[in-house]
């Protein structure tokens, strides 16, 4: 399993499908799961005793006229038996729902590992309220699947041959004829499964839609009602939520559909053994065992008739857990079965001298629009300022992502320190809802309030954290709503600080700044140099350029050596 898992996370093509990642799974968790299931055996054993004890204790009384009294051992085996499938019962749910918790974690820790390896730039290309959606309630489908379904179906192989050895001692002819119906059961449930299964795929789709569909509204509210178009978007809403529930109830329809099948042949199964059972007592019907049926035989097939099928009622009652979790697992394998580029640290050329950094005829193309830098020749040093200018466009983002890793060369090598980690100012901040404090320690969690206070200080928020009353503490909105531009830059500049990173790469970490918080900022980007981090910073402002060390710029995609 875990060289499965590797596979993903590294981005080789691991050509898995949905229902070999369940298994794989839940393989991991076999042991409680072979355990649920026996268990669930055990509980229905149990039924068995009591069912056949309780036909035997019926006969005693009402045709050997035996006295309770003399009975009471067999009533207090029942009641121990009662006691004993509680129990059992007990161990089965246990060991099922704590084996189903495992592995949704196990299954998270993998989607979250591969969204990490896929980088903020694949990020870009996916809305979050899909990608949210599949993390928390497309993982969360497979509870019942493996907590219900997947034991159940081990019983269901099981218990069912048990019962039936039991009613071929008491009568065969019972057992021959549940043997024969027994297999058009799961034939129909299957037929219909198959179309449960597809709806349920096409659902998830369509709710992970509606998540993007609603977030898209919400974050553009301020602009639909300067729009006056307010009106339009709930419309919309209400159009997509009504087709998701068209979309739920013809997946309920199919569902209780199965649930008719299995009821119907097992009702008609039932009323057989009920009218042979009758017949034979009644000595109507003269072949085979039927001559010596009794009262207790033929109490004991037809109180073990219904338990015959009960395994299978139970199982068609979680059927849909299985097609829930196929269409939820196709929507996650789909991301798992993404390429992601390799990791940095396995590139097999060796760095020379104190590089941190260092690309070989490098190049990047994006799909559709084919080759946007390169071929670029760029080692970075450690201890270097290198300033990277061009116009809007020409690239400096770009190599900024190449050189932290979050995009793959299209050609030519890209070769990093192992275990180098690296610090990184986008344009646009990403900055959530919470104090200035819960923001600050995304770069450190174990930073004191000191450190957060002094990070501040360096990039110019001091005065303004000095007026909040509330001090480190302050709410602030997603992307940074309550702050000015300049504010949520330095706010997220200041975790640059709190992180021990000695790659810092840097993408317009002036903008919105007015002169004196630009040379503020400058300042305390150099003291970082001084404290031996490297810096590299995407910028179009002189100051920025005059204060680094080297400077290159962007020309119609090819990176030019500049004077600093």
């Amino acid at each position: 399993m875990r060289d499965i898992t590797d596979r993903m996370v590294t981005g080789e093509a691991p050509s898995i499908t949905a229902r070999s990642w369940l298994q794989t799974l839940a393989r991991g968790e076999r042991k409680r799961l072979l355990g649920s299931a026996i268990f669930g055996v055990l509980a229905g054993s149990q039924t068995i005793v009591v069912v056949v004890g309780l036909a035997w204790l019926i006969g005693q009384l009402a045709v050997e006229h035996r006295s309770p009294m003399a009975l009471l051992p067999i009533f207090a085996l029942l009641a121990s038996s009662v006691l004993l499938r509680a129990v059992f019962q007990w161990g089965h749910e246990s060991l099922s729902l704590e084996a189903s918790l495992r592995i949704r974690q196990r299954a998270r820790a993998q989607l979250l590992d591969k969204l990490s390896a896929l980088g903020p730039v694949w990020l870009t290309t996916q809305h979050s309220g899909s990608l949210a959606n599949q993390v928390v309630e497309h993982v969360d489908a497979l509870e019942g699947y493996f907590a219900r379904f997947y034991p159940q179906l081990r019983i269901t192989l099981l218990l069912p041959l048990l019962i039936l050895m039991v009613v071929c001692w008491l009568d065969y002819l019972v057992a021959v004829f549940l043997l024969l119906s027994a297999p058009l059961i799961p034939l129909f449930m299957a037929l219909v499964g198959m179309g449960a299964e597809r709806l349920n795929r096409d659902q998830f789709v369509a709710v992970s839609r509606l998540s993007a569909h609603f977030i898209d509204r919400v974050r553009g509210m301020t602009t639909l009602q300067l729009f006056g178009r307010t009106a339009d978007a709930q419309q919309d809403v209400w159009y997509a939520t009504d087709g998701y529930r068209r979309l739920s109830m013809r997946t309920l329809r199919l569902a209780f559909l199965s649930s008719a099948v299995l009821e119907f042949f097992a009702s008609v199964a039932i009323a057989v053994v009920a009218m042979y059972v009758g017949f034979g007592l009644l000595g109507y019907i003269e072949y085979g065992p039927s001559i010596s049926l009794t009262l207790f035989s033929g109490l004991a097939v037809l109180l073990l008739a219904p338990e015959f099928f009960q395994p299978l009622r139970t199982l068609s009652q979680h059927y849909h857990d299985r097609a829930a979790a196929l269409g939820a697992a196709e929507s996650v394998v789909h991301i798992l079965n993404t390429p992601a580029m390799v990791g940095a640290n396995e590139a097999k050329t060796p760095l020379s001298g104190q590089s941190v950094i260092e690309l070989a005829a490098a190049s990047v193309a994006y799909p559709g629009r084919g080759q946007v830098i390169g071929p670029i020749d760029l080692s970075i040093q450690q201890g270097d300022v290198v300033a990277i200018s061009g116009a809007s466009g020409s690239g400096k983002s770009t190599l900024l992502a190449l050189l932290a890793g979050f995009l793959p060369p299209s050609a030519g090598e890209y070769r990093r320190q192992e275990y180098s980690q690296c610090a990184w100012l986008d344009q646009q901040p990403c900055l959530l809802h919470g104090s200035l404090a819960d923001n600050l320690r995304l770069a450190s969690p174990l930073a004191s309030r000191e450190a957060m206070t002094v990070a501040l200080q360096r990039v110019g928020f001091g005065p303004l954290l000095a007026q909040l009353p509330e001090g480190l503490d302050t709410l602030i909105g997603e992307r940074g709503v309550g702050l000015s531009g300049g504010q949520a830059q330095r706010l997220a500049l200041a975790r640059v600080y709190l992180s021990n990173a000695p790659l810092v790469l840097l993408d317009e970490p002036t903008a919105s700044l007015d002169l004196d918080t630009e040379q503020f900022v400058i300042a305390a980007l150099l003291e970082l140099a001084q404290e031996g981090r490297t810096l590299v910073i995407a910028t179009h402002h002189p100051a920025v350029i005059n204060a680094a060390k080297r400077h290159f710029f962007f020309e119609h995609g090819r990176l030019k050596r500049g004077v600093a």
